[in-house]
């Protein structure tokens, strides 16, 4: 007989009425990787909301699997659909499996070579208007290179560049406020402040912008090659129908963010990596030519490969998300009731001391020993949620990351603090490094290096 949903213990911390939203505020990584401690479940509040959060691999694995039962719901998700309506990713089970049959051909593998091909070619555009000798402020840069490659593997040149900039800035502004609004109660949306007047302003004009471009490629019905057109021809196999201009928007919104917040966190924290182990950025830049011939994604076959694996365990980009229950149901002998909000952590996960040892280490030779399916690795999610885009994001790094290590040369600042910015993705804040051309006759001396200019490179 299953215990009470009281059984389980409860995290220590919590204060009248916010419950554990300050610690989940303060230092949420921190937090979560405190609850194995307490158990394989751990009770936490958020002011009124129930919630628990899962600490094992087999657990989220048990979660993960059986998604009629454990939704898309929950802090995370409610307030990403607040944006990105019922796209794929954040749409519940009911309307999940028809979405996903429309969106799967425009991921299909045989399109993959087309969208590498826009990959480098964007990533080799970005590099030439960096400046030899510069201070690469680094998150921006890669949001801006991987919303571009997404931009126009998606909808081509639809996007003329000060649309682009204002999608840009609109998604930074949904990115950064996504976390903030899970931990606060929804009354407090309403409210006029700067902040509230930002997110929905940035809301409506995202949203408008995409569904203009769905509605006019769909009246001029002209196949672009691009992931649109793929999106607008699919049918789908049972219902023998398309996706609708709401839908497609939804779509738009979901793999544009998702697919240049993702990879810019991964990107960033990589490059931070390689410029703090130069042996270790030679061998990856050694490998580069190799991994831009194959334009695909590197695996852990090569040394590329091993590294963004290791990076996209070390820090997830989506770190932390959500479901809810449907029922009342059974998690590791305790009833857990419905509409319960149960957390899930692939950062704690991933620093699990007794999954991977020593976890706080970026060690890339732990995955010469290729994962077995058992294996607790959660960058994409995992069972039928599992993201689409899996291999498309994998192909961009991988291109992006081996154009930039074979043309430059990055060292870190003396002196320059980064600090983890837990936003909707984990974000490195503060990570700038200096940029050397490696095509460059001599490199520069020591001493120029240390007294040149701090110069942002300008965007392409």
């Amino acid at each position: 007989m299953a215990t009470p949903f009281t059984a389980i213990p409860s995290a220590p911390g919590a204060l009248p009425l916010v419950g554990h939203a300050p610690g989940l505020m303060r230092d949420p990584l921190a937090f979560l990787e405190s609850l194995p401690a307490h158990g394989d479940l751990v009770r936490v509040r958020l002011g009124p909301m129930r919630a628990v959060v899962v600490c094992t691999a087999e657990l989220t694995a048990a979660v993960l699997r059986d998604d009629h039962v454990f939704d898309k719901g929950g802090p995370f998700w409610d307030r990403v659909r607040e944006f990105a309506g019922d796209g794929l990713s954040s749409c519940p089970h009911h309307l999940h499996r028809r979405q996903r049959r429309l969106v799967q051909p425009a991921f299909h593998a045989g399109r993959l070579p087309a969208y590498a091909a826009v990959m480098a070619r964007e990533s080799t555009a970005t590099m030439r208007a960096w400046q030899d000798g510069a201070v690469l402020d680094v998150l921006p840069r890669m949001l801006d290179l991987t919303s571009r490659i997404v931009a126009v593997t998606m909808f081509s040149d639809a996007l003329p560049e000060a649309e682009f900039a204002q999608a840009l800035d609109d998604t930074t502004v949904l990115m950064t406020g996504l976390y903030r609004r899970m931990m606060t109660p929804p009354v407090l949306d309403k409210l006029p402040t700067p902040g509230n007047r930002a997110y929905r302003r940035s809301t409506l004009r995202l949203r408008e912008t995409l569904y203009r471009i769905v509605v006019d490629r769909r009246a001029h019905r002209v196949d672009h090659g691009d992931l649109l057109s793929a999106l607008l021809a699919a049918q789908d196999p049972q219902t023998r129908g398309g996706s609708t201009d709401a839908e497609l928007t939804d779509q738009l919104i979901t793999f544009f963010i998702a697919g240049s917040e993702t990879a810019a966190s991964c990107l960033s924290w990589t490059l931070n990596l390689l410029a703090a182990e130069p042996d270790l950025q030679d061998q990856v830049h050694a490998e580069a030519k190799g991994v831009l011939a194959a334009q695909g994604a590197a695996g852990v076959d090569t040394l590329t490969g091993r590294v963004i694996t290791e990076s996209l365990r070390r820090w997830p980009p989506v770190w932390m998300f959500t479901r809810t229950t449907t029922m009342d149901t059974e998690l590791a002998g305790h009833h857990i009731p419905a509409d319960t909000a149960v957390i899930l952590s692939p950062q704690l996960i991933h620093h699990r001391p007794d999954l991977y040892p020593h976890p706080e280490e970026f060690d890339a030779d732990r995955w010469l020993v290729e994962p077995t399916h058992r294996t607790p690795y959660l960058p994409f999610s995992a069972g039928p949620r599992k993201c689409v885009g899996n291999q498309y994001a994998l192909t961009e790094i991988s291109i992006a990351l081996a154009t930039i290590v074979s043309q430059w040369r990055l060292d870190p600042l003396p002196g320059s603090e980064i600090r983890v910015t837990p936003a909707a993705t984990l974000r490195p804040r503060g990570l700038k490094l200096r940029i050397t051309s490696r095509s460059a006759s001599t490199a520069l001396p020591a001493q120029r290096q240390a007294d040149s200019p701090v110069v942002e490179p300008n965007s392409p």
